[in-house]
């Protein structure tokens, strides 16, 4: 048995030059028994090797099948030849570890060899992290004496060496140093080093080893004999190990290159910071042993204490919060809320299928234990609507008869055909999927609320790991390189051209005048390609919580995020995937902001009160509306292609929405599906089904598939796939940009479609809709919930114009429209829009009485660029029965004088009867922050009186300008117009609009 107890991969950002994956894959084709990951400080790359080790494992076990059922694979061995080298059958066993960088200079490997040594392993880790920000760690060696080392194998390397420095002869007087070794004099480090070794061999004993680990220098005999030496003297075992950071020796240059990048240099000035060679790889047994000479005997001796790490990082038993509340068990609780919201959805009784289903959904929950899981995301929701925050849940099991119930969500039950056992069924095991959309101005309350409730060693936001893509490739490889700013910046504008499958790589390049045949230019495109894929850094999700019943922080290390208040842990939502740990995602939603501040204005003014859940229904003027395709500031529908189908489209139920919202994404488009649906829907082309079969999964989408559910059900019913084979392919086309391994699913597919006798035209389709669902996919659950927001913001749009343009202002930044085109559209529904006055304007954009028994839309002072909600405040507090002057508001409001300036600049003092440029000549007159104690009062008449300036008027082209640099948008005429009589002049008046454009090139 052999074993590599310290692998270094590249989740050690910018310093591991391969990834887990390739280190697993890599360990058991050299025939490696164990291995160990050992992150410095981290843990985070850990569950990608174990996830690779599991295929594998699949792999050998399919291997071996197959050749149990048909005999072997390939060709027979001639006689005579040896067995392949390859150790093909091979499985790795995966040692959970951590290389702790302490902050005495002592680096020791950690293995975790039981589950309490793993617990202990991630509170050492989260010490570390939660005392410093995010990204580094300050941990410590009294943070090991104080809390033990209960369950942990412990591998103490080497301490620093001196530099290089040419041999001199010793005096024959010298008297070695205190601390000095076999090796002479001790230095410094070193000494310190030894006092440290010698407090932790007699702490920990038995659990700490000494690391043999060559350095590929030319002294390693000599520099392990001196290992050993000191090993017997603080009584330590020694131990092999290459310490590798990569898994191949053709990562050497990869590995220089990251280093520059850590190190803010050019690989030209790297020095001793260079890898010396390309030998620091993962090693085979073999060549372990003769590296090792006569000590190999450490080789065999880590393969025991690899043996004796038994912890399987798959073996972590997660618990789910009980949610028990006042000693009612969390069944009984679950069906007592939603029962007690049947009666609230349905006050004059619940239709009897809806009863029934609601039945049979509680009875699937409670067999598969998910009642404490509803009940978190129930809970979380009544204190959201608690503190008047919309929110609205989506996902499989949240269109659900209990989810409704409990209002979780707002889309009734009965208008989708979903079946509840397609999301959690007994059969695949599978966790539910519950995502809750909250206002985005306000979702960070409900974080807040989930960290005081369950505590931050319970609960903690799911990590997004951060990949080279394109652009920051060629931007810090290119730098590491020494290419020119101007250079990467060229490399840059071609991206698409560089990282297509066209072969247009290097007439790219020339046509942007460089040399593709230049070698340092060709060696950066090589290592930009090399590193793409690669982790750079951690970051938070965008609202995956995972809550515990225990310490999360024996779960998993937790650190602090870059945002105050936030902590997150070292896996993302893959990897808490592959362990069957449950995660809950709180996000937001711009659109919900709106909702809810329309909701807010129309309560207000017109006393109507809703929700999601009351809006009139299935309202025909609505779909008029969006017929028209007017549908700019609707929810997802607001986009150009979207208004280019809503008119072919022409939605006349709910259900058509749904089918809206999922159409126009990149699966379907890229399957070649939405003109097929578009002719049937229409009546110009048949409805039919490529099989009875799939006529059940297809017969609501008229036999084209449309959504994620329909595509991934088509590679089990057509194509003949397992749930566990369609589960791959799920993940397989989740990581699909990132990895590329999709391509033995595409074979696999088409072969099961062709054996099943579907068309191979309509096979390809499919699959190239699965892959577009890779990138983008839009499951009908999803849909469904948009979709009620799609309806909520037209109904809003439709009979409110002016409340929707109002709400709509107040929740930027959103959408895909700005303000300008919001208010422009808002005027041609009729609506009056007002400018900001100093007079009448509040923070936000409100409703006022337009004077003829209707509401009017008066602009705020957050639509003005550098006014703060504060100022707003004080302006609109000191106000009181109106201002005079600009050095009325300063002397009242306390108004800085760059903030009256930036209001004069947006034509607010209007009202006072001060023009644009005189108002911003009074504030620029005042030169101090406030006014001086004695000028503070009214003088009586005993000031200075300064002459009047005489200012030029501005011309119209000027104040349209101005009003777009203070506010973005303008309530005069549009800028085109300024320019009509020239760009379409009136019959007769061709010559001059002739002489006006020549005039004005002339300018130019």
């Amino acid at each position: 048995m052999t074993a590599e107890l310290s692998i270094t991969t590249n989740f050690t950002f910018l310093t591991g030059a391969s990834h887990p994956e390739e280190f697993a894959e890599r360990a058991a084709l050299e025939g490696l028994d164990a291995i160990a990951v050992a992150d410095e400080n981290a843990v985070a790359g850990i569950v990608r090797a174990h996830v690779q080790l599991k295929t594998i494992a699949r792999q050998v076990r399919e291997r071996t099948e197959a050749e149990a059922r048909d005999g072997p694979i390939g060709p027979p061995a001639p006689e005579g030849c040896a067995a392949p080298g390859l150790a093909i059958r091979n499985v790795p066993r995966l040692i959970p570890a951590a290389r702790l960088v302490l902050a005495e200079g002592v680096e020791i490997t950690a293995l975790a060899a039981t589950r309490a040594g793993w617990a202990r392993l991630c509170r050492l880790l989260t010490t570390g992290r939660r005392r410093t920000g995010k990204g580094a760690c300050d941990l410590r060696i009294d943070d090991l004496f104080d809390g033990g080392a209960e369950g942990l194998e412990m591998i103490l390397h080497a301490p620093p060496e001196p530099p290089a420095r040419p041999a001199l002869p010793a005096p024959r007087t010298a008297v070695p140093t205190e601390g000095a070794g076999a090796g002479g004099d001790a230095t410094a480090p070193e000494a310190a080093w030894r006092g440290h070794a010698r407090r932790l061999a007699q702490a920990f004993g038995r659990q700490m080893h000494l690391a043999l680990a060559p350095r590929y220098d030319g002294a390693d005999t000599a520099r392990f004999d001196r290992l050993a030496q000191i090993a017997a003297e603080l009584g330590l075992p020694t131990l092999a190990t290459a310490r590798p950071l990569m898994h191949h020796a053709r990562r050497r240059r990869l590995a220089d290159v990251m280093t520059a990048i850590r190190l803010g240099v050019t690989v030209d000035r790297l020095g001793r910071a260079a890898l010396v060679n390309a030998e620091q790889r993962l090693r085979a047994p073999w060549e372990m042993r003769r590296l090792l000479g006569r000590h190999a005997a450490a080789l065999d001796r880590a393969a025991r204490l690899a043996a004796r790490c038994r912890f399987d990082i798959a073996s972590l038993r997660y618990e789910y919060p009980s949610e028990i509340a006042e000693g009612e068990r969390p069944r009984d609780r679950l069906a007592r809320l939603a029962r007690e919201g049947l009666e609230w959805r349905y006050p004059g009784g619940a239709p009897d299928n809806v009863v029934r289903l609601l039945e049979h959904e509680l009875e699937l929950i409670a067999k598969l234990n998910y009642e404490p899981y509803f009940l978190t995301v129930r809970d979380i929701v009544a204190f959201a609507r608690e503190r008047g925050i919309l929110c609205q849940g989506r996902g499989s099991a949240a269109n659900s008869v209990v989810c409704y119930c409990m209002g979780v969500t707002s889309v009734s039950p009965e208008i989708g055909t979903m079946v509840f056992e397609r999301f959690v069924s007994e059969a695949r095991d599978e966790p539910p999927d519950i995502d809750v959309d909250f206002e985005h101005e306000r979702r960070e309350e409900v974080i807040q609320h989930i960290y005081e409730r369950y505590g931050r060693h319970r609960a903690g936001l799911c990590a997004t790991v951060i990949h080279y893509r394109g652009k920051r490739a060629i931007r810090e490889v290119g730098a590491a390189m020494g290419l020119s700013q101007d250079t990467i910046g060229a490399l840059s504008s071609q991206l698409w051209g560089f990282f297509s499958t066209n072969g247009l790589e290097e007439q790219r390049m020339r046509e942007i005048g460089l040399d593709p045949t230049d070698r340092r230019l060709r060696l950066t495109m090589d290592l930009i390609h090399e590193i793409v894929g690669f982790p750079r850094h951690l970051s938070q999700h965008v609202g995956g919580f995972v809550i515990t019943e225990g310490r999360l922080d024996e779960l998993v290390p937790v650190e602090n995020a870059a945002m105050e208040d936030r902590t997150v842990i070292c896996w993302d939502k893959d990897d808490i995937d592959a362990l069957g740990i449950l995660k809950v995602d709180v996000l937001s939603l711009g659109m919900l902001t709106c909702i809810r501040k329309a909701f807010d204005l129309l309560k207000m003014h017109h006393r109507q009160e809703h929700t999601l859940a009351t809006l009139p229904p299935e309202d025909p003027r609505v779909y008029d509306m969006l017929c028209r395709a007017d549908s700019i500031g609707v929810f997802q529908v607001e986009s150009r292609a979207q208004m280019n189908f809503l008119p072919r489209m022409r939605p006349r139920n709910f259900y058509d929405l749904v089918i809206e919202v999922a159409i126009i994404r990149p699966g379907p488009i890229q399957g070649d599906m939405v003109h097929p649906y578009l002719r049937r829907r229409n009546g110009e082309e048949d409805v039919s089904f490529p099989s009875d079969a799939l006529g059940q999964v297809l017969g609501k989408t008229l036999g084209v598939p449309l959504f994620q559910e329909q595509a991934m059900q088509i590679a089990i019913i057509g194509a003949g796939f397992t749930p566990d084979e369609a589960d791959r392919l799920r993940r397989a086309l989740a990581t699909f940009k990132k990895l590329g391994n999709v391509s033995e699913f595409r074979t696999r597919f088409l072969r099961g479609m062709a054996r099943n006798g579907y068309d191979a035209d309509f096979a390809e389709r499919c699959f190239s809709q699965i892959e577009g669902f890779g990138s983008y996919g839009f499951p009908e659950s999803h849909a469904a919930s948009f979709a009620l927001l799609v309806y909520a913001s037209a109904w809003i749009k439709c009979h409110h114009p002016g409340i929707f343009a109002c709400a709509l202002l107040n929740a930027q930044p959103m959408g895909f429209y700005a303000p300008a085109q919001i208010v422009r559209d808002a005027r041609e529904h009729g609506v009056e829009i007002r400018p900001v006055a100093i007079d009448a304007s509040y923070w936000d954009n409100v409703m006022e009485p337009d004077g003829r028994g209707g509401l009017a839309v008066r602009l705020g002072f957050r639509q003005i660029k550098g006014v703060r909600e504060e100022d707003a405040a004080w302006l609109s507090a000191a106000r009181g029965n109106g201002y005079r002057s600009v050095r009325d508001v300063w002397r009242r409001a306390g108004l800085a004088a760059g903030v009256l300036a930036r209001l004069a600049e947006a034509d607010v003092f209007a009202p006072l009867g001060l023009s644009r440029r005189e108002a911003l000549w009074e504030a620029r007159a005042l030169a101090a922050e406030k006014p001086l104690p004695l000028f503070s009062g009214d003088m009586e008449g005993e000031g200075i009186v300064e002459p009047a300036a005489h200012l030029p008027e501005m011309t119209e082209g000027e104040e349209i300008v101005e009003d777009f640099v203070a506010m973005r948008l303008t309530l005069r005429r549009h800028p085109v117009a300024l320019l009509r009589h020239i760009l379409t002049p009136e019959p007769g008046q061709e010559a001059d609009a002739r002489r006006a454009i020549a005039a004005a090139s002339g300018r130019g």
